[in-house]
Protein backbone atom coordinates (compact mmCIF):
# COMPACT_ATOMS: atom_id res chain seq x y z
CA UNK A 1 0.00 0.00 0.00
CA UNK A 2 1.39 3.39 -1.00
CA UNK A 3 1.86 5.82 1.87
CA UNK A 4 0.24 9.23 1.56
CA UNK A 5 2.65 12.08 0.97
CA UNK A 6 2.65 14.30 4.05
CA UNK A 7 2.76 18.04 3.50
CA UNK A 8 5.41 19.86 5.53
CA UNK A 9 3.95 21.92 8.37
CA UNK A 10 4.13 25.69 8.39
CA UNK A 11 7.14 25.79 10.71
CA UNK A 12 9.14 23.84 8.12
CA UNK A 13 8.08 26.22 5.35
CA UNK A 14 8.94 29.23 7.51
CA UNK A 15 12.35 27.70 8.09
CA UNK A 16 12.87 27.25 4.36
CA UNK A 17 12.01 30.89 3.77
CA UNK A 18 14.46 32.05 6.43
CA UNK A 19 17.19 29.84 5.01
CA UNK A 20 16.60 30.95 1.42
CA UNK A 21 16.46 34.66 2.21
CA UNK A 22 19.60 34.46 4.35
CA UNK A 23 21.75 32.27 2.11
CA UNK A 24 20.02 32.13 -1.30
CA UNK A 25 20.61 28.37 -1.37
CA UNK A 26 19.54 26.90 -4.74
CA UNK A 27 18.41 23.61 -3.19
CA UNK A 28 16.14 25.41 -0.73
CA UNK A 29 14.77 27.51 -3.60
CA UNK A 30 13.91 24.31 -5.47
CA UNK A 31 12.05 22.99 -2.40
CA UNK A 32 10.01 26.18 -2.20
CA UNK A 33 9.21 25.99 -5.92
CA UNK A 34 8.08 22.39 -5.53
CA UNK A 35 5.97 23.20 -2.48
CA UNK A 36 4.13 26.09 -4.13
CA UNK A 37 3.89 24.58 -7.63
CA UNK A 38 0.19 23.65 -7.21
CA UNK A 39 -0.52 27.40 -7.31
CA UNK A 40 0.67 27.43 -10.93
CA UNK A 41 -1.82 24.73 -11.93
CA UNK A 42 -4.60 26.53 -10.07
CA UNK A 43 -3.95 29.89 -11.76
CA UNK A 44 -3.37 28.37 -15.19
CA UNK A 45 -6.71 26.58 -14.88
CA UNK A 46 -8.53 29.78 -13.96
CA UNK A 47 -6.94 31.81 -16.74
CA UNK A 48 -7.43 29.03 -19.27
CA UNK A 49 -11.11 28.65 -18.41
CA UNK A 50 -11.85 31.92 -20.22
CA UNK A 51 -9.67 31.23 -23.26
CA UNK A 52 -10.30 29.31 -26.50
CA UNK A 53 -9.62 25.57 -26.39
CA UNK A 54 -6.74 26.05 -28.81
CA UNK A 55 -4.70 27.56 -25.94
CA UNK A 56 -2.77 24.70 -24.31
CA UNK A 57 -3.07 24.47 -20.52
CA UNK A 58 0.45 23.06 -20.29
CA UNK A 59 1.78 26.15 -22.05
CA UNK A 60 -0.04 28.38 -19.57
CA UNK A 61 1.47 26.41 -16.67
CA UNK A 62 4.93 26.82 -18.19
CA UNK A 63 4.46 30.59 -18.42
CA UNK A 64 3.11 30.68 -14.87
CA UNK A 65 6.10 28.79 -13.46
CA UNK A 66 8.31 31.75 -14.34
CA UNK A 67 5.94 33.95 -12.35
CA UNK A 68 6.19 31.62 -9.35
CA UNK A 69 10.00 31.64 -9.47
CA UNK A 70 10.01 35.42 -9.74
CA UNK A 71 7.63 35.66 -6.77
CA UNK A 72 9.85 33.41 -4.63
CA UNK A 73 12.93 35.45 -5.50
CA UNK A 74 11.27 38.81 -4.72
CA UNK A 75 9.00 37.92 -1.79
CA UNK A 76 9.85 39.58 1.52
CA UNK A 77 8.46 37.45 4.39
CA UNK A 78 9.21 40.13 6.97
CA UNK A 79 6.45 42.30 5.50
CA UNK A 80 3.93 39.91 7.03
CA UNK A 81 1.90 39.31 3.87
CA UNK A 82 0.73 35.88 2.75
CA UNK A 83 2.94 34.46 0.00
CA UNK A 84 0.09 32.70 -1.80
CA UNK A 85 -1.71 36.00 -2.42
CA UNK A 86 1.46 37.62 -3.73
CA UNK A 87 2.38 34.61 -5.88
CA UNK A 88 -1.02 34.17 -7.48
CA UNK A 89 -0.88 37.71 -8.87
CA UNK A 90 2.68 37.21 -10.14
CA UNK A 91 1.81 33.87 -11.75
CA UNK A 92 -1.26 35.34 -13.43
CA UNK A 93 0.77 38.34 -14.57
CA UNK A 94 3.43 36.10 -16.11
CA UNK A 95 0.79 34.13 -18.02
CA UNK A 96 -0.95 37.26 -19.29
CA UNK A 97 2.36 38.87 -20.25
CA UNK A 98 3.28 35.86 -22.38
CA UNK A 99 -0.14 35.73 -24.00
CA UNK A 100 0.16 39.40 -24.90
CA UNK A 101 3.65 38.86 -26.30
CA UNK A 102 2.39 36.00 -28.47
CA UNK A 103 -0.44 38.26 -29.68
CA UNK A 104 -2.66 35.24 -30.24
CA UNK A 105 -5.89 37.25 -30.27
CA UNK A 106 -7.19 37.80 -33.84
CA UNK A 107 -6.80 41.36 -35.10
CA UNK A 108 -10.50 41.54 -35.85
CA UNK A 109 -11.32 40.87 -32.18
CA UNK A 110 -8.82 43.47 -30.95
CA UNK A 111 -10.19 46.00 -33.43
CA UNK A 112 -13.77 45.32 -32.35
CA UNK A 113 -12.76 45.61 -28.71
CA UNK A 114 -11.19 49.03 -29.29
CA UNK A 115 -14.28 50.27 -31.13
CA UNK A 116 -16.62 49.14 -28.35
CA UNK A 117 -14.36 50.54 -25.64
CA UNK A 118 -14.27 53.90 -27.42
CA UNK A 119 -18.06 53.87 -27.69
CA UNK A 120 -18.38 53.04 -23.98
CA UNK A 121 -16.12 55.98 -23.12
CA UNK A 122 -18.10 58.38 -25.34
CA UNK A 123 -21.43 57.34 -23.82
CA UNK A 124 -20.14 57.45 -20.26
CA UNK A 125 -18.88 60.98 -20.84
CA UNK A 126 -22.25 62.00 -22.26
CA UNK A 127 -24.50 60.12 -19.82
CA UNK A 128 -22.26 60.33 -16.72
CA UNK A 129 -22.98 56.67 -16.03
CA UNK A 130 -22.34 53.25 -17.51
CA UNK A 131 -24.43 52.84 -20.70
CA UNK A 132 -26.88 49.98 -21.11
CA UNK A 133 -26.30 47.45 -23.85
CA UNK A 134 -29.28 48.87 -25.72
CA UNK A 135 -27.78 52.37 -25.60
CA UNK A 136 -24.37 51.06 -26.64
CA UNK A 137 -25.79 49.06 -29.55
CA UNK A 138 -27.79 52.06 -30.80
CA UNK A 139 -24.72 54.30 -30.55
CA UNK A 140 -22.70 51.81 -32.62
CA UNK A 141 -25.56 51.30 -35.09
CA UNK A 142 -25.77 47.57 -34.50
CA UNK A 143 -28.30 45.20 -32.99
CA UNK A 144 -28.14 44.16 -29.34
CA UNK A 145 -27.58 40.56 -30.47
CA UNK A 146 -24.58 41.64 -32.57
CA UNK A 147 -23.16 43.61 -29.66
CA UNK A 148 -23.62 40.74 -27.22
CA UNK A 149 -21.98 38.31 -29.63
CA UNK A 150 -18.98 40.64 -29.96
CA UNK A 151 -18.74 41.11 -26.18
CA UNK A 152 -18.84 37.35 -25.61
CA UNK A 153 -16.01 36.84 -28.09
CA UNK A 154 -13.96 39.60 -26.45
CA UNK A 155 -14.67 38.16 -23.02
CA UNK A 156 -13.46 34.70 -24.07
CA UNK A 157 -10.14 36.07 -25.28
CA UNK A 158 -9.41 37.65 -21.92
CA UNK A 159 -8.21 40.93 -23.46
CA UNK A 160 -10.69 42.91 -21.39
CA UNK A 161 -9.70 42.10 -17.84
CA UNK A 162 -8.99 43.84 -14.58
CA UNK A 163 -5.45 42.46 -14.71
CA UNK A 164 -4.56 44.48 -17.80
CA UNK A 165 -1.92 47.13 -17.25
CA UNK A 166 -3.13 50.43 -15.87
CA UNK A 167 -0.47 52.31 -17.82
CA UNK A 168 2.05 51.38 -20.47
CA UNK A 169 4.95 52.56 -18.31
CA UNK A 170 3.91 50.62 -15.21
CA UNK A 171 4.77 47.01 -14.47
CA UNK A 172 2.12 46.73 -11.76
CA UNK A 173 -1.31 45.32 -12.52
CA UNK A 174 -4.51 46.41 -10.82
CA UNK A 175 -4.82 42.89 -9.45
CA UNK A 176 -1.48 43.28 -7.68
CA UNK A 177 -2.54 46.52 -6.07
CA UNK A 178 -5.87 45.21 -4.87
CA UNK A 179 -4.59 41.96 -3.44
CA UNK A 180 -1.27 42.91 -1.88
CA UNK A 181 -0.39 46.59 -1.41
CA UNK A 182 2.83 45.57 0.29
CA UNK A 183 4.15 44.07 -2.94
CA UNK A 184 4.40 47.47 -4.65
CA UNK A 185 7.66 49.37 -4.76
CA UNK A 186 7.79 52.60 -2.70
CA UNK A 187 8.04 54.69 -5.87
CA UNK A 188 4.58 53.61 -7.02
CA UNK A 189 2.86 53.43 -3.62
CA UNK A 190 1.08 56.78 -3.93
CA UNK A 191 -0.08 56.05 -7.48
CA UNK A 192 -1.26 52.60 -6.38
CA UNK A 193 -3.33 54.06 -3.54
CA UNK A 194 -4.94 56.59 -5.89
CA UNK A 195 -5.72 53.79 -8.34
CA UNK A 196 -7.26 51.61 -5.61
CA UNK A 197 -9.45 54.48 -4.46
CA UNK A 198 -10.46 55.28 -8.03
CA UNK A 199 -11.19 51.63 -8.75
CA UNK A 200 -13.36 51.21 -5.65
CA UNK A 201 -15.28 54.36 -6.56
CA UNK A 202 -15.74 53.17 -10.15
CA UNK A 203 -16.94 49.72 -9.05
CA UNK A 204 -19.42 51.25 -6.60
CA UNK A 205 -20.95 53.28 -9.45
CA UNK A 206 -21.57 50.19 -11.60
CA UNK A 207 -25.08 48.77 -12.03
CA UNK A 208 -25.80 46.16 -9.35
CA UNK A 209 -25.45 43.10 -11.63
CA UNK A 210 -22.17 44.34 -13.14
CA UNK A 211 -20.81 45.06 -9.66
CA UNK A 212 -21.77 41.56 -8.54
CA UNK A 213 -19.91 39.97 -11.47
CA UNK A 214 -16.75 41.93 -10.60
CA UNK A 215 -17.03 41.04 -6.92
CA UNK A 216 -17.61 37.32 -7.48
CA UNK A 217 -14.90 36.98 -10.14
CA UNK A 218 -12.09 39.08 -8.68
CA UNK A 219 -12.78 38.95 -4.94
CA UNK A 220 -14.49 35.58 -4.47
CA UNK A 221 -12.42 33.82 -7.18
CA UNK A 222 -15.47 32.24 -8.79
CA UNK A 223 -15.34 31.07 -12.40
CA UNK A 224 -17.58 32.61 -15.06
CA UNK A 225 -19.57 29.39 -15.13
CA UNK A 226 -20.15 29.51 -11.36
CA UNK A 227 -21.19 33.16 -11.57
CA UNK A 228 -23.67 32.21 -14.29
CA UNK A 229 -25.26 29.72 -11.90
CA UNK A 230 -25.56 32.39 -9.20
CA UNK A 231 -27.16 34.88 -11.61
CA UNK A 232 -29.26 32.29 -13.40
CA UNK A 233 -27.74 33.07 -16.81
CA UNK A 234 -25.40 31.31 -19.23
CA UNK A 235 -21.61 31.48 -19.03
CA UNK A 236 -21.64 33.30 -22.36
CA UNK A 237 -23.90 35.97 -20.88
CA UNK A 238 -21.49 36.43 -17.96
CA UNK A 239 -18.67 36.84 -20.52
CA UNK A 240 -20.64 39.65 -22.15
CA UNK A 241 -21.32 41.43 -18.86
CA UNK A 242 -17.72 41.01 -17.74
CA UNK A 243 -16.24 42.34 -20.99
CA UNK A 244 -18.45 45.45 -21.05
CA UNK A 245 -17.84 46.12 -17.35
CA UNK A 246 -14.08 45.84 -17.75
CA UNK A 247 -14.15 48.32 -20.62
CA UNK A 248 -15.99 50.77 -18.40
CA UNK A 249 -13.57 50.32 -15.51
CA UNK A 250 -10.51 50.54 -17.73
CA UNK A 251 -11.79 53.80 -19.22
CA UNK A 252 -12.19 55.29 -15.76
CA UNK A 253 -8.80 54.02 -14.61
CA UNK A 254 -7.27 55.42 -17.79
CA UNK A 255 -8.76 58.83 -17.00
CA UNK A 256 -7.34 58.58 -13.48
CA UNK A 257 -3.88 57.70 -14.80
CA UNK A 258 -3.93 60.68 -17.15
CA UNK A 259 -5.00 63.18 -14.70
Amino acid sequence: MTEAIQEPDQSVIDGLWRSFKEDGDAAVRERLILHYSPLVKYVAGRVGAGLPRSVDQNDLASYGLFGLIDAIDKFEPERGFKFETYAINRIKGAILDELRALDWVPRSVRSRSRLIETAVAELEHRLQRAPTEEELAEHMEMSVDELQSALAEIGRTGIAALDEMVGSDSATTVGDMLADPGSISPETAVQAEETREGLVEAINKLPERDRLVVTLYYYESMTLSEIGEVLGVTESRVCQIHAKTMMSLRNRLGELALG
